[in-house]
């Protein structure tokens, strides 16, 4: 696929990411099949971001602990090392995608690698295959069977 930017993707995510949201407490998740590997890229992109990135790790979590342990403490202030008023706080997790909390983000990531499907609900999908060098992927969602695309997007 060509490039357009031959930056590694994590620094021109974070541009696009903070010329889209500058300002305030802001809320980005990276998400993914390996759970590792979208790890890997959120540091990657806390990075690009800055002094202003706080990372959290969530792992397999529910909405209600989402929720009452991460979004409404950081939104409140109260999270420990988020207290700034610009803040972005960059979490990796599984599910972050799910109905009940994509709305919460203002920003997210899918990562994948080879022949994974991506979820149609994210911002920004990076191609993982080559770690040292991630790479956006732009996807035809048209061709995401309706049996594993989020209802409403097919």
């Amino acid at each position: 696929m060509p490039r357009w930017d031959d930056r590694p993707a994590d620094e021109w995510i974070a541009e696009e990411f903070l010329h889209n949201a500058p300002r305030g407490r802001r809320l980005l998740a990276v998400d993914g099949a390996d759970p590792a590997r979208s790890a890997r890229f959120a540091d990657r992109l806390a990075a690009a971001i800055g002094a202003d990135a706080v990372r959290r790790s969530v792992g397999a979590v529910d909405e209600a602990t989402l929720r009452g342990e991460t979004i409404e403490p950081f939104r409140s202030g109260t999270l420990a090392g988020a207290e700034g008023a610009d803040t972005v706080l960059l979490v990796d997790g599984q599910c972050l995608f799910d109905d009940a909390v994509r709305g919460v983000w203002h920003f997210s990531v899918w990562t994948l690698a080879g022949d994974e499907l991506p979820h149609s609900g994210a911002s920004v999908i990076v191609d993982l295959s080559d770690e040292a060098a991630p790479v956006r992927y732009f996807y035809d969602y048209c061709a995401i069977p309706p049996s594993v695309n989020r209802a409403g997007l097919h």
